[in-house]
């Protein structure tokens, strides 16, 4: 397969429909494929309206996007300015043949062009094609820190509760 024709791009709304695919796809391989909850409406109005929440990066074949990164900038109070990344996923046929490694060196580029104090992500701990790429990149792999979030429903119960 050759992939030397493929672009490295900001995404359009355009796009919207072929990445909502992949998130799609994303979820299934990440056994949460019931957890979607979002549309490609969502995606158009919350990425290209008047305040936009994300950016994204599409590898393209001519008019085929073949993959995508999500990301936005978030900010720390001891690094200032970061790049969090989403979500990056490489539609199947087209895995580990470099271009995830593109849109990451993409991110990279972006992070270090916006002065960022640093560029982080999330991966799953038995997601293992995934994490024995990004120690190619000999990133700092965490493991002092939780996740916590809460969910719609949490936010019902806690402000009901006057907790």
């Amino acid at each position: 397969m050759n992939l030397n024709n493929v672009v490295i791009r900001q995404a359009t709304a355009q796009d919207m429909p072929a990445v909502m695919e992949l998130i799609k796809q994303l979820a299934e391989y990440e056994k949460a494929a019931d957890q979607v909850n979002i549309s490609y409406e969502d995606l158009v109005s919350d990425g290209y309206g008047a305040q936009p929440l994300f950016h994204c990066y599409v590898a393209c074949q001519q008019d085929q996007v073949l993959g995508f990164a999500l990301y936005y900038f978030k900010y720390s109070t001891w690094k200032g300015k970061s790049l969090y990344l989403e979500d990056l996923l490489i539609d199947e046929p087209y895995r580990r043949s470099g271009l995830g490694m593109r849109l990451l060196k993409t991110l990279i580029a972006e992070a270090k062009e916006k002065a960022c104090g640093r560029m982080e992500w999330q991966v799953l701990d038995w997601n293992h094609p995934a994490i024995e790429a990004y120690k190619k990149l000999d990133p700092i792999f965490e493991d002092d820190w939780l996740n916590v979030k809460l969910l719609p429903s949490d936010f019902e119960r806690i402000l009901d509760a006057g907790i």
